[in-house]
């Protein structure tokens, strides 16, 4: 996360990371790490598991269809051009 942050040379505060309450995502070297990036956490109620049902469905088709690549985008662009 750390080399995307310098590499799109986004600003201190500039972007919010939302997230479940997931034991990963509440972990604290998660934590720290988005604190050190100067990216505010932001998570979903707790008990709510359907705080965004949209964003969670659309996650959900993207993921599982064919098309969808094994290893993570080279970059921005090929992210924007497969969504």
């Amino acid at each position: 996360m750390r080399d995307y942050v310098e590499c799109e040379g986004i600003a201190a505060g500039q972007v919010t990371l939302h997230a479940d309450n997931g034991a990963v995502m509440k972990g604290s070297s998660f934590y720290a790490t988005l604190q050190a990036l100067h990216i505010a956490p932001s998570h979903s109620r707790p008990s709510v598991s359907d705080d965004n049902p949209f964003i969670e469905s659309l996650f959900k088709t993207i993921k599982y269809r064919p098309q969808h690549p094994l290893r993570p985008f080279a970059n921005i662009e090929d992210a924007r051009a497969f969504c």
